[in-house]
């Protein structure tokens, strides 16, 4: 898996057939749900971006990061929102914008090092944890999240 593949994507290995024949409570996610219907579809992942944004622009902790965004939030937390919506295996209304997220380059104009991909991961991984994302499902998207956020730094 890839440092941008979301847990659940194509890369990752295949579940074992005793899996596939394993029984599951009623109420029970299917294994193979995309990580986007696990958070519950575009209303989750727009309420894991709000809350993302909403942190960042009130706890003093993420002032580092915060200091990189525009004045207002609206169009980061939109374009956050169609990301991850397709980066997670639901629409792909990001690409359908914009093309192809190029992530390194478009954050090549602001300067990320170590502490602002802490600061972003701690924020998201507070979002995930204030969202009551599952925490099997927290743990995987904050890996791979991480990739990313390193992936970003240049300083």
């Amino acid at each position: 898996m890839s440092s941008a593949d979301p847990p659940g994507s194509p890369s990752d290995p295949p579940a074992s057939s005793a899996d596939a024949t394993r029984e599951r409570a009623p109420d029970a996610v299917p294994e193979a749900s995309t990580p986007f219907v696990r958070l519950g579809g575009e209303p989750g992942v727009r309420a894991l971006v709000d809350r993302f944004y909403d942190l960042m622009d009130l706890e003093p902790a993420y002032a580092g990061i915060r200091r990189l965004h525009p004045s207002t939030l609206e169009g980061s937390r939109d374009k956050l929102f169609w990301f991850l919506c397709g980066w997670l295996g639901g629409p792909s209304h990001y690409v359908d914008r914009f093309g192809h997220p190029r992530l390194r380059a478009r954050h090549l104009p602001y300067a990320i090092g170590i502490a602002e991909r802490d600061q972003w991961m701690a924020c998201m991984i507070e979002a995930l944890r204030e969202e009551a994302v599952e925490a099997s499902l927290a743990k995987r998207l904050a890996e791979a999240l991480f990739g990313t956020a390193d992936w970003m730094r240049n300083r």
